[in-house]
């Protein structure tokens, strides 16, 4: 049997589990043409539920139309439009009759149509002359979803990127674009939750209550407990109750980094997998990451090296000026500890989470988590 622990990408509705209030809650919002803003840690597994979503959409034979589109290695207006024209052009191929119209809408913003060395297929290249003609082709690719029989939904992964572009407007423009549409609905997924959030929810800012909010959280224990026992019981593989708890604490049920443990263990050459397997399997991974750790010390002062280990060792950490934390520690002063903190923050480091009954801080990769804990 193939292994069906699955961390990078999305392999079909067979393997993808839990998350049904979310993926229920999605289908009525789209259904209804409600904007979503969808936030989640990065490796949690949205991505995964907005192609799960889609895949539902196509099963379901639902009218929408949809489009998922990746902006986070955009960095300004002009690759978001190039970003969102390919994801457009791959809907709605150039020998449909959909697609010819598409393309008489690209021949008038002047493309450049080249072939994607990957799948093969039409790449577009836009070319400006000034700020307003990259303003205008954003316009014009919105306006024709709009136009389209069917319902589109667009669904825009790491949003947040576009408070990093060299453009100031990006927000206010998209958002009066958006206030034009009839026939499309969006979905704004982000891993930046402070910036997301700032987006959606600051009164002072465009989006303001646009849309509705879904949250990501950890897969229960329960839940993720079952499924690991079901994968290796179809795969004619037994997993006892001690090493699957062992697995969920290491991993805090964090979908990728469960996955990923996941997969090495159920590739263990045994019918029968026991806690001291899942702890060799761990030590495995993060002498594996090792190298990948050790860039980061390079990039880092020492004192945001050594605040890193500090976070790494309490794991999470609801006071991070507190007195007794940066002593137990040696981090200094509390001026000191702020800026190295918000310096870690601003490198994707360390997050900060918020729920119901606290607020705190972690090393944002689990492993790195693990390793630095071990280690020093």
């Amino acid at each position: 049997m193939t292994n069906p622990f699955i961390f990078n990408g999305y392999e079909g509705a067979e393997l993808f589990f839990d998350r049904e209030n979310e993926l229920d809650t999605l289908m009525k919002c789209v259904s209804s043409k409600i904007n979503v803003t969808l936030i989640a840690q990065r490796r949690m597994g949205k991505t995964g539920l907005i192609l799960r979503l889609i895949d539902e959409l196509k099963i379901s034979r639902s009218k929408v139309t949809p489009i998922y589109v990746d902006i986070f290695a955009t960095r300004d207006l002009a690759e978001l439009n190039k970003c969102i024209a390919n994801a457009i052009v791959k809907t709605f191929p150039e020998g449909t009759s959909v697609g010819k119209k598409l393309f008489g809408v690209l021949r008038g913003l002047r493309p450049m149509i080249g072939i994607d060395p990957l799948s093969g297929g039409p790449q577009v290249q836009l070319s400006y002359q000034n700020q307003t003609e990259k303003e205008h082709t954003l316009e014009g690719l919105l306006q024709f979803l709009d136009q389209q029989s069917n319902p589109v939904l667009l669904a825009i992964d790491e949003f947040q990127q576009i408070r990093e572009y060299p453009e100031t407007n990006v927000e206010a423009m998209l958002r009066t674009y958006i206030q034009r549409l009839h026939n499309v609905c969006f979905i704004f997924c982000g891993s930046k939750k402070h910036m997301m959030t700032d987006i959606f929810s600051n009164p002072q800012r465009p989006f303001f209550s646009s849309t509705q909010f879904i949250g990501l959280d950890a897969i229960t224990e329960e839940k993720y407990a079952q499924h690991i026992r079901r994968m290796f019981m179809e795969g004619e593989k037994h997993i006892d109750d001690e090493a699957v708890k062992y697995v969920l604490d290491w991993t805090k049920r964090h979908t990728y980094y469960t996955q990923r443990l996941c997969h090495d263990i159920y590739d263990v050459k045994t019918k029968t997998v026991d806690v001291d397997i899942v702890r060799n399997c761990c030590d495995n991974l993060l002498r594996l990451n090792e190298p990948y750790f050790l860039q980061y010390k390079q990039l880092l002062t020492d004192g945001q090296w050594n605040y890193m280990i500090a976070l790494a060792k309490e794991e999470e950490v609801t006071q991070p000026y507190a007195n007794a934390f940066l002593k137990k520690h040696n981090i200094g002063a509390t001026a000191v500890a702020r800026r190295q903190l918000q310096t870690l923050i601003d490198k994707d480091l360390v997050f900060e989470e918020t729920t119901k009954e606290r607020s705190y801080y972690r090393v944002a990769d689990l492993f790195m988590l693990r390793w630095l804990a071990r280690e020093y």
